[in-house]
């Protein structure tokens, strides 16, 4: 049953892909003010993220803000769409500028094993795909609570092409990735995602300590592999998406034997991608839930669960 789901699920998306994106990109728009219209959850977490980070704008310009980081958010959601239901060729075609190809290549070469850290920064599933297209890698990836959401996402992301290995955010995984590093492989890691308490180190991110996960620095500083930040910008305009693909080395110190310094070399590399074009980012996600032991700071999106007026955030 929960295959036949993800099944249907696919056939939709494959459906949703074949419209123009004229078409897709109205729905998009139409969804991101919906979204604020209804002080959808999407709006009341961007709002008070830049409430957090952000406090010297003022109302207008911080909910201008909040509008651009939904249309952006909602526009991913349908190019994503269409990525899973393309063909990877046509795909990789919408990549038109690429930057640092020759760090990545040299990074292969080098043979001590490649993390590449992938911010939620554009879009990261075309990130996936152009990196099977470059070498056979393991994806980490944390499931969704849903099994037909996996078993959707496991489908959509076997058809990324190339070798591309799936590994579950759990112990057996991480021991999987280490030893796929140890012989000189390639792991892509989403480093950006809150981690469960003991599994990561509080450091700051966009100048508010954020609990960040010490498990890329971690793999890195047992298996020496080298660490490189990958992402997926989408370039302005009004026709069909395109993107300029990047790749950069991560900051010094991500790879410490510390876990503090390496996740505050981690962050700062990350804050450094999410401030080329901080709309693109996902600033719809709860970063910042967990707070350091004896702040004294509560959860600040405790209350969200109830709509209350936009002035006050």
């Amino acid at each position: 049953m929960t295959e036949l789901a993800a099944a249907l699920l696919y056939a939709l998306a494959w459906t949703a892909a074949r419209l123009p994106w004229s078409l897709l990109r109205g729905l998009a728009d139409g969804m991101a003010r919906l979204w604020l219209v209804l002080d959808a959850r999407e709006a009341r977490v961007a709002r008070r993220n830049l409430a957090l980070i952000r406090p010297e704008l003022g109302i207008p310009a911080r909910e201008a803000l909040v509008a651009d980081i939904l249309r952006t958010t909602a526009r991913q959601t349908f190019e994503t769409l269409r990525l899973w239901a393309r063909p990877v060729a046509r795909n990789l075609a919408d990549i038109v500028e690429i930057h640092g190809e020759d760090v990545f290549d040299a990074a292969l070469r080098d043979g001590r094993g490649l993390i590449i850290a992938a911010p939620h920064m554009g879009n990261w599933e075309l990130l996936n795909q152009w990196l099977a297209s470059k070498t056979p890698l393991a994806i980490l990836y944390r499931p969704p609570e849903s099994a037909i959401g996996e078993a959707f996402l496991r489908r959509v992301r076997a058809n990324a092409g190339g070798d591309v290995e799936q590994v579950r955010a759990e112990a057996a995984g991480v021991r999987t990735l280490l030893k796929r590093l140890q012989r000189g492989g390639v792991v892509g890691i989403l480093p950006d995602q809150q981690p469960k308490v003991g599994e990561g180190e509080f450091a700051p991110f966009f100048g508010r300590q954020a609990l960040t996960m010490t498990l890329l620095g971690r793999l890195a500083h047992r298996s020496g592999a080298r660490v490189l930040l990958c992402w997926c910008q989408r370039l302005p305009g009004k026709g069909a998406p395109q993107f300029a693909l990047h790749v950069q080395h991560a900051s010094e110190g991500v790879d410490d034997a510390d876990p503090r310094r390496a996740v505050a070399a981690l962050n700062a590399g990350v804050e450094t991608v999410a401030r080329r074009d901080f709309a693109q980012y996902q600033w719809t996600y709860k970063r910042y839930t967990l707070r350091p032991p004896g702040s004294g700071e509560e959860n600040p999106y405790h209350d969200l669960s109830r709509r209350r007026g936009r002035e006050e955030f």
